[in-house]
């Protein structure tokens, strides 16, 4: 099996690489521009590396060619930057998707699993988020992965292919460096002695999966048949001072304090997705707890601590 995957040098698709390493039976092309990381940041890694952007037609089109499958991780992720500059998030997220979607098309590549994200999809609503809500995005990164869902659904629909969105939950564990997210800011924040900066009072719950056991979820996406929709998460609600709670226990004897600060717009503040459909469809059934995956994570980062890797 022949797999391109767009955005391989980012944190799930370096965790992702090293596990499809030890596939036998498939074979990796890394479509990436190497802006937030790099190939470096690949070691041991054999397949065919393509250095381009998403929004180079030509580019992505070529990479397309002999393919049996895609996953789609390539993204620009930030929920703040898009609410300040709406216009790239959506030439990288929309266009560079539309992009890929049409190269497939273009190569008869008829097998996709496409990064979604759950939360900023729905927005606010009561949890557990579900398959079956219905979307109602706060911020511009949830608009634009929402067009791609409907792009992916659309090009199933009318040429037969078969796409998958995956909508990840917060996405935890080694080789996030260089994220934004929550837990690799507060690792970073420990690890520069500096106190952790919550929006909020604290209380907005999220669902945090080891970045592991999310691989887990996609190789069993791109080798089923599975279409549409379908969450990836823990399936347990946390809230961040829990989330501090258990760093804190991991992280001991270091001392962490917490600044916290106001609210800012287009953030949901309760989510937490159910992954029943997961379990059923795709066999998922993330395994690592709360407390294991932390532990994992600040014993990378600690040994990164000179930069990253």
């Amino acid at each position: 099996m022949k797999i391109l995957l767009t955005g391989g040098c980012g944190f799930i698709g370096t965790n992702l690489v090293a596990r499809l390493s030890k596939q036998p039976h498939i074979e990796v092309r890394i479509f990436d521009n190497e802006s937030t990381s790099n190939r470096r940041h690949l070691p041991g890694f054999r397949g065919e590396f393509i250095r381009g952007d998403m929004r180079d037609q030509a580019a992505i089109s070529d990479a397309a060619v002999g393919m049996d499958a895609v996953i789609h991780l390539a993204a620009d992720t930030r929920v703040m930057d898009s609410i300040a500059d709406p216009a790239f998030n959506f030439s990288v997220n929309v266009e560079g998707g539309f992009n890929l979607l049409e190269a497939m098309r273009k190569h008869g590549v008829m097998r996709l699993v496409n990064a979604s994200t759950g939360g900023a999809i729905i927005g606010e609503a009561t949890p557990p988020m579900h398959e079956e809500m219905v979307p109602r995005p706060l911020s511009p990164y949830g608009a634009a992965k929402l067009m791609m869902e409907g792009y992916c659904s659309a090009y199933s629909a009318s040429y037969g292919c078969q796409a998958l969105s995956l909508r990840f939950s917060n996405v935890y564990g080694p080789r996030s460096f260089h994220k934004g997210s929550v837990v690799a800011a507060f690792f970073k924040e420990i690890l520069k002695g500096e106190p952790l900066v919550v929006y909020g009072d604290g209380d907005q719950t999220r669902d945090f999966v080891f970045v592991e056991d999310l691989c887990d979820g996609i190789l069993q996406g791109v080798t089923s048949e599975v279409g549409g929709v379908v969450q990836l998460g823990s399936g347990r609600p946390v809230t961040i001072n829990e989330l501090i709670d258990a760093i804190k226990d991991v992280v001991a004897p270091r001392k962490v304090e917490v600044d916290y600060r106001p609210y800012r717009a287009g953030e949901v503040l309760r989510t937490w997705c159910q992954i029943d459909k997961a379990r059923v469809e795709l066999g998922f059934n993330p395994a690592t707890s709360l407390p294991s995956g932390l532990e994992r994570t600040w014993a990378w980062f600690v040994s990164q601590n000179s930069g990253p890797a």
